[in-house]
């Protein structure tokens, strides 16, 4: 909810991280904030006067008062997760400002519904992430981490901009802006992932054979299944081509061992030596890993299927 007056932000001053630039974009959001100087105030310090003039204060203040608008997480006492993990100035934010800031990405989608479970799964991948790193507890994950990009946005410490706070306060704007995007494009990747998902369950609960899911387009399946425990050897669904496809089943996230691979008679054949080995009579194509197949037509994709069940489960 966008507040009534200009509020006044403040965090530290000094080398930004992660985990203040990522609470600055989240509190952006959730009080749909757009410039700094034109409808709220940013400042970077460690004036102790400052800060209790602030109307939301993270990362500094050595307080954890939420109703009084201050998110540090350096002092003794400060909360921590419920199995112990320490929270930083983003995870504390995020607690009582992320459901917002997600409401306002997802609300002119038409999918406010969806915005508990996408704030979890945000909280769950991304700002647990963020806490872990920020305390010592979990390495940065690579030079192209979102956590160095945002670093890298300070200035070098041979630069003239060291010490200059306007230049300093801009940098920290543009390692916000990445935030945002970053988080703007997490938040569409979770609702569709969710989305799929619920479509992959109503498809399934449809299947005459529970080893068959049959979609009505492309979509991430995979994980949906796995997590859900289906039993499901092959999905058929089909793409802009014309081609209906026949996707394998893998035996665990990202790896290209299958359930049941497509029968190695067919591994590499395409069009007329598919649809004899097969036959399949519109039969395209299958890969020489067995992996994924297709046909001219979802009659023919079904098919494949249920003859790679037959012969697969006994030959291999």
């Amino acid at each position: 909810m966008p507040m009534q007056h200009r509020p006044l932000l403040v965090t530290h001053s000094g080398t930004f991280h992660l985990d203040d630039v990522f609470a600055y974009a989240v509190l952006r959001l959730a009080l749909g904030l757009q410039e700094a100087g034109r409808d709220h105030t940013l400042v970077r310090t460690r004036d102790e006067a400052v800060i209790a003039q602030a109307d939301l204060a993270w990362d500094v203040g050595a307080t954890y008062d939420p109703e009084a608008g201050r998110f540090d997480h350096h002092q003794r006492g400060a909360p921590m997760r419920e199995d112990g993990t320490p929270l930083s100035a983003a995870g504390l934010l995020w607690r009582h400002h992320g459901e917002a800031a997600v409401r306002a990405l997802l609300a002119p989608m038409g999918a406010e519904d969806l915005v508990t479970a996408v704030a979890a799964g945000i909280d769950r991948e991304v700002v647990r992430r963020i806490d872990e790193i920020d305390n010592g507890a979990g390495r940065p994950g690579g030079a192209l981490g979102l956590s160095a990009l945002v670093e890298d946005c300070n200035p070098p410490w041979d630069s003239s901009a060291v010490g200059d706070q306007r230049a300093e306060d801009a940098a920290f704007q543009r390692a916000a802006d990445i935030v945002e995007g970053f988080l703007r494009r997490r938040v569409e990747a979770v609702r569709a992932r969710l989305a799929a998902e619920a479509v992959v369950l109503a498809a399934h609960a449809r299947s005459a054979d529970p080893r068959l899911l049959e979609l009505d387009r492309k979509l991430p399946w995979e994980g949906p299944v796995h997590a859900h425990g289906l039993p499901v050897l092959y999905a058929i669904y089909p793409v802009p081509n014309g081609n209906w496809m026949v996707d394998a089943m893998p035996t665990e996230p990202g790896t290209f061992e299958q359930r049941l691979p497509l029968p190695a008679a067919w591994a590499g054949l395409r069009d007329g030596q598919l649809a004899e080995v097969s036959g399949v009579p519109d039969a395209v194509f299958v890969h020489a890993r067995r992996f994924v197949g297709a046909a001219r037509s979802r009659q023919g994709a079904m098919e494949l299927a249920r003859r790679a069940i037959a012969t697969g489960l006994g030959a291999g």
